[in-house]
């Protein structure tokens, strides 16, 4: 798993437990998966279709720094399914996971299309092809 993203815990992030907001993380993770799936597909119009069970193992607390991993794991005609480990950055503790988010690449009329994906692709080697 590839950690891109990560975020400081700030007082606003923070529920009224002093712990971070799950609602905060979610979004968070929704942000994080888009802009995944956009970079993948290579398209801008990519939506939230699924989000499976989650799973919060741990806490953060303000001050900590956390980050996001994001994994594709299967590639549908017109989707991309990934899976996100979320972690505390110092210790590595697992905060929370989610196995499988689904996110619909749209054509211009904001319907499913398909992108004709069928692996990871690496910004790195797209420009490296002549």
């Amino acid at each position: 798993m590839n950690y891109h993203t990560r975020k400081w815990v700030k007082p606003e992030d923070l529920n009224p437990n002093h712990s971070l907001f799950g609602g905060r993380l979610l979004q968070w993770i929704d942000e994080e998966a888009a802009l995944y799936a956009i970079i993948q597909l290579e398209n801008t119009k990519v939506v939230t279709k699924f989000i499976s069970e989650i799973n919060f193992v741990s806490s953060a607390k303000q001050g900590d720094i956390i980050e996001i991993g994001i994994e594709a794991t299967h590639f549908g005609s017109s989707s991309v399914t990934l899976k996100c480990d979320v972690r505390n950055k110092m210790t590595h503790q697992t905060i929370i996971t989610v196995d499988k988010i689904v996110m619909v690449n749209l054509d211009s009329e904001g319907n499913p299309a398909p992108h004709g994906k069928t692996q990871i692709e690496f910004v790195k080697d797209r420009l490296s092809k002549p």
